[in-house]
């Protein structure tokens, strides 16, 4: 059994390369191998986004406050609040993160393939978070 005690890993900044705007990831668990569920509470101040991405076994965002979007490719932004559980498909496009107004937290939880568990793309544009 290992216990990871609240405040004993450091918070990061979402990297600008991947994120807009003001996002701070706190780590929650990323067991050894042979393990593959990593997961983490991702907090983005209002405006800021993910840039487009996938992941390779697909992820789970588990909201727990305040108000966010989230929009596949093709699809409409949808409106996330606490409570809610969002499932990307492995492959699946898509960006989650913060309306303009109001900060939201998630925690996003999704499994390694061959020590990645997200490809990046190209960041949501204002004009595509705007719409």
């Amino acid at each position: 059994m290992e216990i990871k005690r609240s405040g004993s890993r450091p918070s990061d900044k979402g990297p600008a390369e991947y994120f807009t705007g003001a996002v701070r990831i706190d780590p929650l668990f990323s067991p050894p191998d042979p393990a593959r569920v990593a997961g983490a509470l991702v907090t983005f101040e209002p405006g800021a986004r993910t840039a487009w991405h996938t992941h390779p076994f697909g992820q789970t965002l588990i909201v727990t406050s305040g108000c966010g979007w989230a929009q596949r490719e093709g699809g409409s932004i949808e409106e996330i609040r606490p409570g809610d559980v969002v499932w990307f498909a492995p492959g699946e496009k898509h960006w989650h993160g913060a309306t303009a107004t109001t900060a939201m937290s998630h925690i996003a939880i999704q499994e390694k393939l061959n020590g990645s568990a997200v490809d990046w793309m190209e960041k949501v544009s204002d004009e595509q978070y705007r719409s």
